[in-house]
C-alpha cells in the first residue's frame, strides 16, 4: 500500500477501504508521507467527497491518532456542545454554567478562534488569571469538584487533526463536509464525552451557507456520533446575522454575564437556553425540550447560572470580581461610535463582514500564530427588523488605534443594509435532528 496509490483512487472517485484510510492518517502522523502528498489527498476528498462509511472511518482514524479520555470514573453521562463557528456566539459561557448548576457533568474542550469564528478558549483569556491550560486529570478532578471545566484542546487529543487543519486551511479544502465532520467529531470521541449537542450554523455568517448543506453536515455528525455511541443532537441555527450584540472577546463575556444575570433576552439568549435544553435530555435530567427549557430558566432567574459560572472562574484562578466590575477586563484603547445615514429598516447584514470587521479591530486573528487584542471588538444595537433613525447611535467599534476604528466602520457601514419596508424577521432555530 502506498500514497500515491490511494491518491490517484480518490482522485478517480473510488471508495477507500478503513485500512487505507488508517493507513494515510496513520501516514500523516508518523511523518512518512509529504505535506504535498497529504494536500494531494485532502483536495481529492474535498473534490469527490466521502461517503458515510468513510466519513465515519476517517473520524476514528483520526480520533485514535492521539490520546483518548475515558471519563467515566466522573459519571456514565458528560455532556459537550460544539459550535461550527459564527459571529458573536458566546453561547458555552451562558449554556455551560447553566447546565452544571443543575449537576450535570459538563466538560469541554475549546479551541482558539480564526479568522472571524471566535474561540471559547479566547474568551476565557479575555479574564484575568483565567486557566485554560489544564491537563485531563486537573480537568477530571474540576468536574467532580463543581461539575465544569472549561479548557483548551489538549495537544495529544486527535494529534492528525492538527496536521490536517493546518494543511486545509491554507489549500481551499476547509469547507468539506466530511472533513469538517471528521475534525470536530474525532475531537468529541477522543475527548470521551458520552453526550453532545452541536450548533450547526448556516447563513452568511457560517460555513454553511444554505440550509440544504447544514442539514447534510448535521445529519453526517449525528450519525458518526451514533455510530461511535455518542448521544449526539443537531440543532441548526441562523447565523444571518451577528447572535449577539457584541463581537470581540471581553465584549463577548460582558454580554454572556448581563444574561446569566438577567438583564438580557433576544437570540443569543434563545439559542443557549435551546442547546442547554438538548444537553439536558441527552444527561437524562429532561424528558424533553420543554422541560429542560423550563429548568434552565428556574436556574437563571434564580441566578444559579451566575454563580456557577463565579465558581467556574475563581476555580480556574481568574478573578471572580469582573462579574460585578467590567472595568478588570481588557478594555481597548480607541473607540468609535457609528451612526446610522438614513431612516429606514434593517434589512439584511453581511455577516461575514461584520466578522472581518471584528478581526481588523484586532478581535480575531488571520493566522494561529497572531495575538489577539482581548478588549478589541464591535457593538452593534439592532437586529434585523428594527426600525432605525437617520443620525441614531447603532454601535461603537473599539480597538487600538484609530485607524483601525476608522477602516472597521467603512465595512460595518457597507454590511448593513436599511430599507423602506420591514423585512421579515430570520428564524433563529431552522432544523433539529
Amino acid at each position: 500500500m502506498n500514497i500515491i496509490d490511494l491518491i490517484i483512487k480518490k482522485r478517480d472517485k473510488k471508495e477507500l477501504s478503513e485500512q487505507e484510510i488508517n493507513f494515510f492518517i496513520n501516514s500523516v502522523v508518523d511523518k512518512s508521507i509529504e505535506d504535498y502528498q497529504t494536500s494531494a489527498m485532502l483536495m481529492a476528498m474535498c473534490i469527490n467527497g466521502l461517503n458515510q462509511r468513510e466519513t465515519s472511518d476517517l473520524t476514528h482514524a483520526i480520533a485514535n491518532s492521539g490520546k483518548r479520555y475515558d471519563l467515566s470514573d466522573i459519571n456514565d453521562l458528560v455532556v459537550d456542545k460544539h459550535s461550527t463557528g459564527g459571529v458573536a456566539d458566546t453561547t458555552t459561557l451562558i449554556t455551560a454554567p447553566l447546565v452544571a448548576s443543575l449537576g450535570v457533568p459538563v466538560l469541554k474542550m475549546s479551541g482558539r478562534g480564526l479568522g472571524f469564528s471566535g474561540g471559547t478558549a479566547d474568551k476565557l483569556s479575555a479574564i484575568p488569571g483565567f486557566n485554560t491550560n489544564l491537563t485531563i486529570e486537573e480537568a477530571k478532578k474540576q468536574v467532580k469538584d463543581i461539575n465544569i471545566a472549561l479548557m483548551t484542546q489538549t495537544e495529544e487529543t486527535a494529534y492528525a487533526d492538527k496536521i490536517l487543519y493546518s494543511l486545509r486551511d491554507v489549500t481551499g479544502t476547509v469547507e468539506s463536509k466530511p472533513l469538517i465532520a471528521s475534525s470536530i467529531m474525532s475531537k468529541k470521541i477522543a475527548s470521551g464525552t458520552t453526550g453532545v449537542v452541536l450548533d450547526v450554523k448556516c447563513g452568511k455568517g457560517a460555513f454553511m451557507k444554505t440550509y440544504e448543506d447544514a442539514k447534510e453536515l448535521a445529519k453526517l455528525m449525528v450519525n458518526i456520533g451514533r455510530f461511535a455511541d455518542v448521544r449526539t443532537v443537531a440543532v441548526i441555527s441562523s447565523m444571518e446575522q451577528p447572535l449577539g450584540h457584541n463581537i470581540g472577546n471581553a465584549l463577548e463575556v460582558i454580554e454572556a454575564i448581563e444574561i446569566l444575570k438577567g438583564n438580557l433576552k433576544g437570540d443569543l439568549f434563545e439559542l443557549s437556553m435551546t442547546l442547554g435544553a438538548h444537553m439536558l435530555v441527552l444527561s437524562k435530567v429532561a424528558k424533553n425540550v420543554d422541560i429542560g427549557y423550563d429548568y434552565l430558566m428556574k436556574q437563571l432567574v434564580a441566578g444559579h447560572g451566575l454563580n456557577k459560572l463565579r465558581e467556574l472562574i475563581a476555580y480556574q484562578g481568574g478573578n471572580p470580581d469582573i462579574i460585578d466590575d467590567y472595568s478588570l477586563l481588557p478594555k481597548a484603547s480607541n473607540n468609535l461610535e457609528i451612526f446610522a445615514k438614513e431612516s429606514g429598516y434593517l434589512n439584511s447584514v453581511d455577516t461575514d463582514m461584520i466578522g472581518k470587521a471584528s478581526v481588523l479591530t484586532g478581535a480575531g486573528r488571520l493566522k494561529k500564530t497572531d495575538e489577539i487584542d482581548l478588549g478589541a471588538g464591535i457593538t452593534l444595537s439592532k437586529r434585523i427588523g428594527d426600525y432605525i433613525e437617520n443620525g441614531e447611535k447603532i454601535g461603537e467599534i473599539f480597538s487600538s488605534s484609530l485607524e483601525k476604528c476608522e477602516q472597521a466602520k467603512e465595512i460595518i457601514e457597507n454590511a448593513l443594509h436599511i430599507t423602506e419596508t420591514a423585512p421579515e424577521k430570520p428564524t433563529l432555530i431552522i432544523d433539529r435532528f
